[in-house]
Order: structure tokens, then sequence, then C-alpha cells
């Protein structure tokens, strides 16, 4: 018993000695919480000038397309040399010519009805002043005829002459009276057989220029200056009428058109339409509404690593709406697109190569930008003066390109975040950078400058 009481010592001990270590030991010493601090690129909204504009991609087509339509029938005799699909002929330059035997034979026909019909016309003049000294002479005899009768019928109210004799002389008397109707008659009839000859003379003069035009038809010239693009007709080759022989470009316009979004060309439309402008657009005001927009026009190809650009001009919206993409045909155009290229340099701007137009409206002053990506459902991230985050809803004016204009919601000076924050919390504390390349680029981006890459 004693035995197993022996061990409660050692235990004791032991308890005392470890409450003894553990009331002597010092508490762990604890940090002070500091709050997080996140670092964010930021830049400073400053007033800019910018260019509203709108970018779109198209193919380039010649300004006038024409086709020489054989407008004649015959045998093709003469091809120009240079007639070839790419060659560039001056205006005037005669391309094609049909045989002109047939026409030639048709204007000496049409000559010799001419000088026949005329004659005839100079025969009725003839023939009128011979049928007036007929008249004259035939009523001479009228008058004796009836000088006769009167004596036969006094003679025969006598009773001297036989009542055949009388009757001989009234027959007498009424022949010579049909001899002068007839005269007359053909006397009326002359001024009508004159104006149908007059008439058959200028039908014959009006086939006379039909055959001298068909023979001027027979060469077909180029109106402008144009790249030939097609070539249907060989020499010895029987060409019809209306027949496509060529198809040739104008070299002197070229243009453009670009699907571009509604809204887009809207804004555009009106960030540069000055105040009172008239909403009300029509056929004839349309020319003064572009120019009193302003609306200006670039032409620009990717070429390699080089950008080759065309100054041109707004031509006009196309007459369609594509109802899938709510776009319109912007359409531009560029004057003397061949006569601007120089080897090595700036090539012609020919059919078929794809572009991209830049359409640009007059420039406004004064116009906070920040890039899109600043923007997070209509707001926007803000560094206060405390370095903490500000969530401010903002009111988007003109979006462009790589950029947003704020019309409402942030000063000038104020610091705006351009770099992602992951969990935004107002009130957050951050550190700000500025982001000078940024900045520049966006006055680049925002006055036309070059876009970033």
């Amino acid at each position: 018993m004693i035995k197993k009481l022996l061990f409660i010592p050692p235990v004791l001990i032991g308890i005392a000695v470890l409450y003894y270590a553990v009331s002597d030991r010092q508490a762990p010493e604890r940090n002070p919480t500091e709050e997080r601090t996140f670092a964010v690129r930021v830049i400073t909204a400053e007033p800019v000038r910018l260019v509203p504009r709108v970018r779109g991609f198209g193919s380039v087509t010649p300004g006038t397309v024409w086709s020489a339509i054989a407008q004649v029938a015959g045998e093709v005799i003469y091809i120009h040399p240079d007639l070839k699909k790419g060659a560039i002929l001056a205006a005037g330059t005669e391309i094609i010519r049909i045989s002109p035997a047939d026409f030639k034979l048709a204007i000496s026909q049409a000559e010799a009805n001419i000088r026949s019909a005329e004659a005839k016309l100079a025969e009725l003049k003839v023939t009128e002043a011979n049928t007036n000294d007929l008249l004259e002479i035939e009523k001479r005899g009228l008058i004796l005829q009836e000088a006769k009768l009167a004596r036969k019928q006094d003679l025969f109210g006598r009773g001297t002459v036989a009542q055949s004799v009388l009757e001989l002389e009234q027959r007498e008397t009424l022949a010579q009276r049909k001899k002068i109707q007839e005269l007359e008659n053909a006397q009326r009839l002359l001024p009508t057989q004159r104006t149908v000859q007059q008439e058959q003379i200028a039908i014959y003069r009006t086939q006379l220029q039909s055959a001298k035009l068909n023979l001027v038809r027979t060469r077909i010239k180029l109106p402008f200056n144009a790249r030939v693009a097609q070539v249907n007709i060989e020499t010895e080759q029987f060409a019809q009428t209306g027949a496509t022989l060529a198809t040739a470009d104008s070299v002197n316009v070229a243009e453009v058109q670009a699907q571009i979004s509604i809204s887009r060309f809207r804004a555009i439309v009106l960030a540069g339409a000055p105040t009172g402008l008239s909403s009300v657009i029509t056929a004839e005001s349309l020319a003064q509404v572009v120019e009193t927009i302003g609306l200006e026009a670039t032409v620009r190809l990717q070429a390699g690593d080089d950008v080759v650009e065309w100054p041109a001009r707004f031509a006009r919206i196309s007459d369609t709406i594509d109802p899938k993409t709510r776009t319109i045909g912007a359409i531009v155009a560029v004057d003397g697109p061949y006569t601007m290229s120089t080897p090595g340099g700036r090539p012609p701007l020919s059919k078929g190569m794809f572009v991209e137009i830049e359409i640009r409206s007059r420039a406004n002053d004064d116009r906070i930008v920040v890039p899109r990506s600043a923007l997070h459902n209509g707001r926007l991230y803000v560094v206060n003066a405390d370095d903490r985050l500000d969530i401010r809803p903002v009111t988007v004016g003109l979006l462009q390109g790589d950029l947003a204009t704020i019309d409402e919601g942030i000063k000038s000076g104020e610091r705006v975040v351009v770099s992602d924050l992951v969990s935004a919390v107002a009130g957050m504390l951050l550190k700000p950078e500025s982001d000078q390349q940024l900045q520049t680029e966006l006055k680049a981006e925002a006055t036309g400058g070059t876009r970033r890459p």
C-alpha cells in the first residue's frame, strides 16, 4: 500500500514545475493591422480637340464604267493595237472601227433622192407657170366661144339657122368651159403637190442625216481617259447592233463603298453639325448639308508594314440599308487615283483593292476622352484626393475606336483608372501611377492621328 503511494510526490512536483513555467511566460506580441494598397495606372482627364470619325472597309470600284456598244451592225475592220485588258488609253482614242461601206452607200442614195425630189419640185414650178398660161388662153377662147354662141342664138331666134347648129355651138361652149375647169382644178392641186414634195425632201434629208450619223457611229472612241477592262471582239468579225464590244473603266475617279453602322454614322454627323442646322434633308439640300457638316474622307491601304493614303471626298450615301447588319453604304470618291501614283511609293488606286476608308466631321473642342476599356457598365473608376477609389456614373457621348467621350460625370483634372481592378470596392486605397504613353496616344487618336496598334 505504501509502495503504491510513493509515485504521488513526483507527480505533484512535476505539476508545480509546469505551473511555474507557464505562469512565468509572456504573451506573444501582436502586429497592428495594415490596409492593403492596390497599384493602378491612371490618366488625367483633360479637354482635348476631338475629330469625330468613323472607319469602314470596302473594295475600290471605278467612278464610271463605260461599255462600247455597237450602235450599227457591220464587219469590224480595225481594232486599236493597245486595246487589251489593263491598258490605259487617252480620251478620244479610236478603239474600234466598223466597215462604213453600207453607210456611205446610204448617204449616196439619200443625196440622190434629195436631188430627184428637188427636180420634181422645180418641175412643179414650171407646170404651175404653164397651167397659168394655158388657163389664160382658154379663158380668152371661152369669151370668143360665148360671143359666137350669142350670135347663133340671135340667128336661131330669127329663124335663119337650124336647131342642130345652135346645139353644136352650145356643146362647144360647154367643152371650152370644161377645159377651163380642168386647168383651174390642176392649179388648185399644185400647192398641195408642192407641199408633198417639200415634205419628201425633208424625209430624204433626215435619211441623209441618219446615214451620216451611222457613218460616225462606225468609229468608236473613248469618251474619257480609261483603263480597258474587257474586249469581246476581233477584226473581221461581224458586230451585231447592241452587242458590247469592249468595257472600260474611268481612271479619273475611283469610289469606295463601306458598310457603316447607322448609329456610328449618325453620331459623327450630329457631332459635326452646327447649331441650328435643319433636321429636314431634301435631295436639293443634301450636298449643302454635307458641306455644312464638313465631312471629309481618307482612303487607306495597308501594304505590308507600310500604309498608303489617298485624300478623298465624301460622295453620297447608298440607296439601301442592309436589314441584317443595320448598316448604310457610305461612298467616298478619290479624284485622280492614277495621276497621284508614284513609282515605288504610292501605287495607283486600282479596281478591286480592299481598302479602309475614314470619314471625319467637323472637329469639336474641349471634349474629355477616356479609353473605352476604362468604362464599366457606364461607370468610371476615379482616384479621389485621398487616393481612394470613387466609382462614378458618367454620361457617355461619342464612342470612337478605342476611346469614348464623357459628357457628364467627370471634371477636368480628375484621375481616371485605366488598369483592371479585379474586385473594385468604393473607398479602397489605391497607389496611382500616371500612364503618360496612353495619355499621349489618346490625344493623338482624338485629333485624328495614327491609331494605337
